[in-house]
Parts: structure tokens; sequence; C-alpha cells
């Protein structure tokens, strides 16, 4: 059995397309687990080869991880498949910056809601975070160690690789210090 086409991305996707197109996907595997494992109708094979689609390009794997990590009843987004896990290894350079990054501005965003009494909003944020962790540490990827030592690195020296991203993001002394105890966390 092959993948439909509609669920593999194409180089030139949108961020837009692939939202869409990782809904379909997470909702297929949605509906997979709810049938048995003889009546399934994607693969890991097939599953890997939709996810490998989308992170080959940047647009794809931005598009992918906004939805994966922030859906509500994710539950592969929590048990990661291998299909999943092996897809993202196909592209260490655009998914480690983007785990990482993801990790970082959700544990920024958690101290955002709290202090805002937005309880609701800091579950979801955390829930990001925790799911960014996860991957990051099932992965194992080297690029991922690199981009939060760097990451550390400008937290702790104001300066370097990631103080623009922290400038960008406006991200105070409180966020910074959840960053950095997220980001350690991650890779400890």
């Amino acid at each position: 059995m092959s993948i439909p086409s509609s669920l593999l991305a194409s180089e030139s996707i949108t961020f837009e397309g692939a939202i869409e197109l990782t809904q379909s996907l997470l909702s297929e595997i949605e509906a997979d687990s709810l049938r048995d494992s003889y009546a399934s109708r994607l693969s890991q094979a097939e599953i890997e080869e939709s996810v490998t689609s989308l992170v080959k390009t940047q647009n794809g794997a931005r598009g992918f991880f906004v939805t994966y990590l922030t859906t509500e009843d994710g539950r592969d987004a929590d048990r990661p498949s291998l299909g999943v896990t092996e897809a993202l290894r196909s592209a260490p350079e655009i998914v480690a910056e983007l785990l990482v990054k993801n990790l970082a501005m959700s544990a920024a965003m958690v101290v955002h809601h709290l202090r805002h009494q937005s309880e609701e909003m800091a579950a979801g944020s955390a829930r990001v975070q925790e799911r960014s962790r996860n991957l990051i540490q099932i992965l194992q990827m080297p690029a991922c160690q690199t981009i939060a030592s760097q990451m550390l690195e400008s937290l702790q020296n104001a300066s370097g690789e990631y103080e623009e991203f922290f400038q960008r993001w406006g991200y105070d002394d409180e966020q910074k210090l959840a960053i950095g105890s997220a980001v350690r966390g991650a890779i400890g």
C-alpha cells in the first residue's frame, strides 16, 4: 500500500499548507489508533514518509511542529511513533533548531501566561514544552545539543548566536531563567 499523495508535502509547501497536511496526517493516525492493528490505513513507513516530506523544508517543518506539538488530543505527540521519530532524524539541521526554539518559546510563554492568570494557556504552553523536551531526549541528535549549548551561552553572556532571538521576542529575566532551566533539563 502506498501513502496517499494528499499526505505528502511538496518542496514548495507553504506554512499554512503544512499545517493542513499535518492535521490530515494526525487525523489518520488518530483514526488508526481506534482501529485494530490489521485495519490500520497507515504503516509506520508511510507515516515516516509523510513526516519526512514535511520536515525537509523550513515551511513544512514549522507547520508540522506548530500542529504536532499543540494538538489537544495528541497521543502520538505525547508518545511519538517510530515513523515520526525516524522522519525527524532525517532533517537534523531544520528539526533540531525548531525543537530547541519551541522548547525555549514555550517555557517563556508559561511564565507569560501565568503572569496574566491564564491557567489554560499556561497549560497548553507547558504541554508544548514537555513534548519538545521529550522529542529532544528521544531523538538524541547532536545538532540539538549544539543548538542548546549555543542558546545557553547566549543566555549567560547576553551575546552570541541566540541573543538576537531573545531580543526579538523581548524575553525578560524571569522568562530567560525559565528558558535556561528548560533547555538544561532537555539536554542534561
